[in-house]
């Protein structure tokens, strides 16, 4: 593929020649068929024009290996579409267990982003190769799409939402980064650039950059400032459960459902904790929406996170 060419980007992530072989299949096999119809019609319309007044049609009766071909081949080609569009839609979908998060802000017009140890960028994201991040991204006001075409990965953004994506650069460079939702006025401005750096570079930037707390330092600061821990302990207590070991378990409500302890559960626990109420609980906690921006609970959410259950000492017998 031509990288000088606009509409081929260059390759930069994991994903990027998959999606690639994917659309040249899809567009083969539109051009292919686009291409045999339009010749069929013009052959058809010169073959079996009406040459005199007394020409009549000639009855036609049915071929059935005709007909089980244009059946077979059309299904053939898009089982084939659907199964290569789905294993790629799971890949996508599917983070590896290493991923490091990055939290993702976007607010008319711009992105904010925010790295776990704390550095902040806005309209810019650092990366280094070789390495798979999840974004974890929300949106303060609108619904926005987050998409970077040299990774070939795009992901709506929404309001009082979590969507993830995740991807892993493969070249150093710098590439685009657009919002391809309508969102405003200056929705053209909204982008900015992806830096993919090796690790040394990498490591250089991050000894360089505006340096702030960390994420999980701050939302502590947050729990403390809300005074979460009144009702929320390493333990569980008779206002609330607890909070330690909660991410990535099943959590009971109290209407017989399980849910996964995710971001989005933690953050919906947070503005509006009347929506699951856990099994063995009353619905007494107030709401923080409005109290709380969407910078704050993630702050909040990679605090919990970082709560690990306590080890349980064996009995000895």
């Amino acid at each position: 593929m031509n990288s000088d060419l606009p509409l081929f980007p260059a390759r930069a992530s994991v994903f990027a020649a998959d999606v690639d072989h994917l659309f040249f299949y899809l567009l083969g096999v539109a051009i292919f068929f686009s291409t045999l119809i339009f010749v069929l019609v013009i052959f058809f319309a010169v073959r079996y024009r009406r040459r005199t007044a007394q020409d009549r049609a000639e009855q036609i009766t049915s071929s059935l290996p005709l007909e089980l071909a244009w059946t077979i081949i059309p299904l053939g080609l898009e089982i084939v579409m659907f199964w290569w569009g789905a294993t790629l839609f799971v890949q996508h979908a599917s983070p590896p267990p290493d991923a490091t998060d990055i939290y993702v802000v976007a607010k008319q017009w711009m992105w904010k982003v925010q790295h776990a140890e704390g550095p902040r960028e806005i309209n810019e994201l650092h990366v280094p190769t070789g390495r798979s991040f999840r974004l974890v991204m929300t949106s303060e006001d609108v619904i926005h799409s987050f998409f970077m075409p040299a990774f070939r990965i795009k992901q709506d953004v929404l309001p009082n939402r979590y969507t993830t994506l995740w991807f892993n650069a493969t070249t150093p460079g710098k590439y685009h980064l657009f919002c391809t939702q309508y969102c405003g006025t200056n929705h053209a401005r909204m982008g900015g650039w992806v830096y993919v750096l090796d690790d040394r570079d990498y490591e250089r930037w991050l000894g360089s950059a505006e340096r702030s707390e960390s994420m999980v330092s701050t939302g502590a600061a947050i729990f403390a400032r809300l005074g979460c821990e009144s009702c929320h302990g390493s333990e569980n207590r008779p206002r609330g459960p607890a909070l330690a070991g909660l991410y990535g378990k099943q959590v009971v409500l109290a209407d017989g459902r399980t849910v996964s302890g995710d971001d989005a559960y933690i953050e919906e626990s947070i503005v509006a904790p009347a929506a699951k109420i856990t099994r063995g609980y009353e619905p007494i906690m107030p709401t923080f929406k409005g109290q709380v921006s969407e910078d704050d609970l993630f702050q909040l959410v990679a605090y919990i996170k970082s709560l690990k259950a306590p080890e349980r000492m064996p009995v000895s017998p």
